[in-house]
């Protein structure tokens, strides 16, 4: 997939008058409709995302917090490859994917410590660059190509501390595909670099993963199906999400902060009073709540129709916190578990032979009522198809 800024409007400045009157207005614009239920069901499309997108994107791994030492390791699965990441010598992050250059055995499983990284069959061992070290007998063999021998690795950034991995070996930096977001965050959470998971909420759904990211993309639906979100966090009217790369930008203003659940100190920084939720496309969004308080989201496809949510809390050096903890308790009872009726739902109407897929709202003043964020999510979709 190559790196695309997607714009929601567009303008022509031109000194043809003729030219000028005959350019369509966005009421002109053609009806955009919906993705064919197919998108959503169909195994082979399902098959084509997972070795186009899912292959050539930058994905969550885990946390730096999980690697403090050089040794620390943890595996993990991504678009039906195996990985692990660690933290090498130099104290660098590095992922290779999960298999022995030998005979293909599985190197590690879980997490854990290793000055070096040893297969279970036959003993090979890694340095943990990923060199091969040594292997029993193998001087035995003539010139036995010992330096040609490494474990394949994978492109890696750690974007405040998340881990990100891409299986392209020409992927663009994050930075390209996502511009302005890095600098973004570190305004809105200054400590997020002292930042380590204090919960993990993990919520299964029976939907396919682009309806789960599709709900959370837009909030034409909020002030209906969630009461809480919408009157205690955010202030629905004032609600937009733009494209930024392929990033979606949440903004909005904030209901009043005096009815929040938990304090808020609105002179530590100039974004203390603020919401704010950034979409990294396919599967992440890093999520700020007032005070500061980031959340983040990251969806694991298994198949057509069955996806798991992640949701993910800090605090400073993962510290426990009875804020955090009783935010993540209502946010699970309330927004999320509303989500999953939602999502479920939908996925059992895209089966149904009586959809049509309908016109996609788009309000030329974009706001909270406009589909214009599905719009440019639904684009990217079909390009992650097309690259399968």
């Amino acid at each position: 997939m190559t790196t695309t800024t997607t714009t929601t409007t567009t303008s022509t400045t031109t000194n043809d008058a003729s030219s000028a009157k005959a350019a369509p207005t966005p009421q002109d614009q053609p009806v955009v409709r919906s993705l064919e239920g197919k998108y959503y069901t169909s195994p082979e499309i399902f098959a084509a995302e997972q070795a186009g997108v899912l292959m050539r994107t930058w994905q969550f791994a885990g946390h730096a917090s999980q690697l403090e030492n050089p040794g620390d390791y943890f595996a993990f699965e991504m678009s039906g490859e195996r990985l692990f990441c660690l933290r090498d010598k130099d104290g660098e992050v590095r992922t290779f994917y999960n298999v022995c250059q030998h005979r293909a055995h599985e190197l590690v499983s879980g997490s854990g410590h290793a000055s070096v990284v040893v297969c279970p069959y036959h003993s090979w061992t890694y340095a943990l660059n990923g060199q091969l070290l040594a292997g029993p007998n193998i001087r035995a063999v003539p010139d036995f190509p010992k330096s040609e021998i490494c474990l394949t690795g994978v492109a890696t950034e750690v974007f405040h501390g998340f881990i990100f991995v891409n299986l392209d070996p020409n992927a663009a930096p994050m930075d390209e595909w996502f511009p302005g977001v890095r600098e973004e965050l570190g305004a809105f959470v200054p400590h997020i670099d002292a930042l380590k998971p204090v919960e993990w909420v993990e919520i299964p759904e029976k939907c396919n993963w682009k309806v789960s990211i599709e709900n959370y993309s837009e909030c034409y639906h909020c002030s209906l199906n969630h009461k809480t979100f919408a009157t205690g966090v955010v202030k629905p009217e004032t609600y937009d999400i733009q494209p930024q790369g392929y990033c979606l930008r949440h903004t909005t203003e904030c209901q009043n902060l005096d009815s929040m659940t938990y304090p808020i100190d609105l002179d530590s920084n100039e974004h203390a009073g603020a919401y704010s939720s950034w979409f990294l496309w396919p599967t992440f969004s890093f999520q700020v709540y007032p005070g500061n308080v980031l959340n983040t989201y990251h969806w694991r496809p298994h198949g057509p129709e069955d996806c798991t949510v992640w949701r993910g809390w800090y605090t400073q050096g993962g510290a426990p916190s009875d804020i955090i903890h009783k935010l993540a308790v209502q946010d699970r009872e309330t927004t999320v578990e509303e989500d999953i009726h939602l999502v479920e739902s939908v996925q059992r109407g895209l089966k149904s032979r009586g959809y049509v897929p309908g016109p996609l709202v788009l309000d030329p003043a974009c706001g909270v009522n406009s589909e214009h964020s599905i719009r440019a999510l639904q684009q990217w979709m079909r390009e992650g198809v097309e690259a399968g």
